[in-house]
């Protein structure tokens, strides 16, 4: 791989931006929406099957692929993309938000983190080196540096104390990473919600110097309105030229208010989750195919909506499977809203670049509003 990462802005409305991340495994259409394979696959899906719904790049979990099949293994069977058959972009994060939400018995230091494995309760370290060394083994072409990302609420001592540990670890994956062209590095600003913080932390990340950046430490409890007034601010002390990334969102309307705000890319397992559990996302909310009035409707989930599940199925018989617990009723389901979200940042994408995003997100919002069609 000798081509370098590089991103262009091919136009903007307001704060929000559309264009082009370019890699050597293919170009990024931004803004983006990676869907989430947690453990070298998303969950009920095909790789081919994600790739027609729209999506350019994936995310593959660090922690995870660690633990389980190891980033060795992997790298002995030829990287992520040959391990999982998808040849195009992917990110992985970098471990540090599943050892702090998931190990057991977790201890940290400057060093980095040790922590009992919450499959076997095996003793692990991960640290910003070990972080970079797995990334490595694994292939990716987006690389996060580790940080730590406490929950909120938190007091100002413990967010600013966290923060400048990230910094510090920051600047430790940047030096790890080292020179590889045609992979990227990103940072990932901290700092709660506090503003001073966050300048403080873009700053620093700034000055080691990454190929994008993400807005860590935000969707953990704090309220959409909380994220918004972050947003307001967050993005614009991020260089403008780079790739911003808002880390582990979300519904579709934080997406869309993200996407005003200045955001680039995104990342969520909440489409695939949801599927799981006959949670549909439409263009007028939320369906729950379980639910007994679907059980005799003959339409789709959305007539509006051209993905598999849609124009081959109706509402009645995805109800009948998931009630008879049958696999294609997940299959299904998820392909829908994994439709629904590239769909949903297609559209985004050319309204910034016809200078229409306030009308798309009127009218995403009005009919949202509508709720659910009529029940026969």
């Amino acid at each position: 791989m000798t081509q370098r990462f590089q991103f262009d802005i091919h136009a903007t409305d307001g704060k929000a931006r559309t264009g082009i991340i370019s890699t050597p495994r293919g170009d990024i259409r931004t803004p983006a929406f990676m869907p989430v394979g947690t453990a070298a696959t998303v969950k009920a899906m095909m790789p081919e099957s994600v790739r027609a719904t729209g999506a350019d790049i994936l995310l593959g979990n660090t922690y995870h692929l660690m633990l389980r099949p190891t980033a060795e293994r992997i790298a002995k069977l030829g990287g992520l993309h040959k391990f999982m058959n998808w040849d195009r972009p992917i990110l992985t994060d970098s471990g540090g938000f599943q050892v702090m939400s998931l190990a057991e018995l977790r201890k940290l230091t400057e060093e980095g983190v040790t922590f009992k494995s919450h499959i076997d309760g095996s003793k692990h370290m991960l640290s910003p080196e070990r972080s970079m060394e797995i990334q490595r083994l694994l292939g990716s072409d987006i690389v996060m540096c580790f940080d730590e990302c406490p929950a909120l609420p938190a007091d100002r001592a413990r967010i600013n104390e966290s923060m400048q540990m990230s910094m510090r670890w920051a600047a430790r994956s940047r030096e790890a990473f080292g020179d590889r062209p045609g992979h990227a590095l990103f940072g990932i600003q901290q700092g709660g919600l506090e503003q001073d913080m966050r300048a403080e932390s873009a700053t620093a990340l700034t000055k080691i110097g990454f190929d994008g950046y993400a807005v860590g430490g935000l969707a953990v409890g704090e309220g959409q309105e909380a994220m918004f007034g972050c947003l307001d601010y967050a993005p614009e002390q991020l260089p403008q030229d780079k790739p911003r990334y808002l880390m582990g969102v979300g519904k579709p309307d934080d997406i869309v208010g993200a996407v005003e705000r200045g955001i680039d890319m995104f990342d969520c397992v909440l489409p695939s989750r949801s599927g799981r559990t006959g949670q549909a996302f439409t263009r007028r909310g939320v369906v729950n195919v379980k639910n007994a009035r679907h059980m005799d409707d003959p339409r789709p989930l959305d007539e509006d909506c051209t993905c598999p599940c849609c124009s081959q199925y109706s509402r009645a018989y995805l109800s009948h499977v998931f009630r008879a617990q049958e696999m294609i009723s997940s299959m299904l389901v998820t392909w829908h809203n994994l439709h629904y979200y590239q769909e949903l940042m297609a559209g985004l994408r050319a309204a910034i670049a016809a200078g229409d995003l306030a009308g798309f997100v009127k009218t995403f919002h009005e009919t949202r509003a509508l709720g659910d069609i009529e029940p026969l």
